[in-house]
């Protein structure tokens, strides 16, 4: 791979990796740089549970399932690929917090993951990647928070009534 700046992006199609994907492109065009978006994976089960009872066919499956992943992440987030940048995918098989961090390994990358939800339970609970990352990369980590309208988009998925959601969130905006 040539030298020169790149961001390194963590994917996993949740809605703040889309976020952090978004803000990854942006940073990309403003600074010409290589994005390198990081899907990782794990088998079903975790690693000791495939260690117990090996399928390589079920491993390759996987691993085409988490190529996929990344795919679809770029169509929901921008309908597909953007063009006219220069972009490195990447689908790894392990923890996301270590990819990341193997990945971003240049003092002049630009390591880019999304925060994940809100809230002390939900912390305790997620946000352990963008935690990993912060705590052991080498290089610059910017960290993107949710946005209102993606907890609230995540709720009304949750519940099954985006519209409802989304249309009382938009009241609640306009209102300020």
């Amino acid at each position: 791979m040539a030298e020169g700046m790149r961001v390194i992006v963590g994917v996993s199609g949740s809605l703040s990796s889309l976020a952090a994907l978004h803000r990854a492109v942006d940073e990309a065009r403003r600074r010409d740089a290589l994005l390198v978006p990081v899907l990782a994976w794990t088998p079903v089960g975790g690693e000791v549970a495939y260690r117990r009872s090996p399928c390589p066919p079920l491993l390759r499956e996987w691993e085409n399932a988490a190529c996929k992943r990344l795919d679809t992440a770029f169509a929901q987030a921008f309908g597909g690929y953007p063009e006219g940048m220069r972009i490195h995918g990447r689908v790894v098989r392990g923890d996301a917090g270590q990819a990341l961090v193997h990945f971003a390994d240049r003092p002049d990358d630009l390591l880019v993951v999304g925060t994940g939800r809100r809230g002390r339970l939900r912390r305790l609970f997620h946000g352990a990647v963008s935690r990993y990352c912060l705590a052991h990369a080498k290089c610059s980590v910017l960290a993107v928070p949710p946005s209102e309208l993606l907890d609230t988009l995540e709720r009304a998925l949750r519940v099954g009534d985006p519209m409802t959601m989304l249309a009382r969130a938009g009241q609640a905006t306009a209102a300020r």
